[in-house]
């Protein structure tokens, strides 16, 4: 679903990612590991057409969408979830989702997915008729993780979905992320909860100074004592 070859990317001349090449296939995911500052953010950016790659390709469900805007990726099936809760502030909950999932064909379509989704976010059901502005900071961001997944993408790009969220709820995230790939997408999850993020993941890469430094199957890194020294240092 995802393909990247030999990525460099920045921000005017300045690279901050370089030599990155990854795959994720359908009903997988892959969780990118790294301290602050290890160019995490800036790779999926690049991934979703918010800044030009300054080389290297990056193919969604086989479309080449380097260097296209991030409608072109979109369009391809990618979907990409940043950190701070982006919702639309003056619409009520509803209204939200009821946007996100335009793409996903009937009215009855969207609503047994709204009626899932409540399920698993009962604050949502709770305040769907409520303004998005009034939601708390972790609400907002549960509100636009369900937009994505109402969006139902061929790849889900994941900047700290769990950012503000109670870290009571935060296994459920994960969970959804995992029930997501399960029905064929593919997920690239970037991550602060490392041990939680391995758990859920398929295959793992950590990344240091703009360059993957270590990758591999999500099982196996989870003991490798090398991510600690490129966390904390030697």
């Amino acid at each position: 679903m995802l393909k990247v070859e030999a990525l460099k990317a920045g921000y005017g001349r300045i690279p901050v990612v370089s030599d990155i090449s990854m795959e994720v296939e359908a009903g997988r995911i892959t969780a990118v590991l790294g301290a602050n500052g290890a160019g995490k953010t800036t790779l999926v950016k690049a991934l979703s057409g918010l800044i030009r790659p300054m080389a290297g390709r990056v193919l969604i469900a086989g479309h080449d969408i380097t260097g296209a805007a991030p409608s072109a990726a979109t369009r391809a099936g990618g979907r990409l979830l940043l950190d701070g809760h982006r919702v639309f502030p003056d619409l009520s909950v509803h209204d939200n989702l009821k946007i996100a999932a335009i793409a996903t064909g009937s009215r009855r379509e969207f609503e047994l997915l709204c009626d899932e989704y409540f399920e698993v976010f009962p604050i949502l059901k709770q305040k769907r008729k409520d303004y998005a502005r009034t939601l708390s900071g972790g609400q907002q961001q549960i509100l636009a993780l369900t937009q994505a997944f109402l969006c139902q993408p061929k790849v889900l790009l994941c900047d700290e979905p769990s950012i503000g969220i109670a870290q009571a709820l935060i296994p459920t995230i994960l969970k959804e992320l995992r029930n997501f790939a399960s029905r064929g997408g593919a997920v690239v999850l970037v991550e602060q909860q490392i041990q939680m993020s391995l758990k859920v993941s398929d295959t793992a890469l950590v990344m240091d100074r703009g360059s993957i430094r270590l990758s591999g199957t999500a099982s196996n890194l989870m003991s490798d004592e090398r991510i600690r020294k490129i966390y904390m240092g030697n």
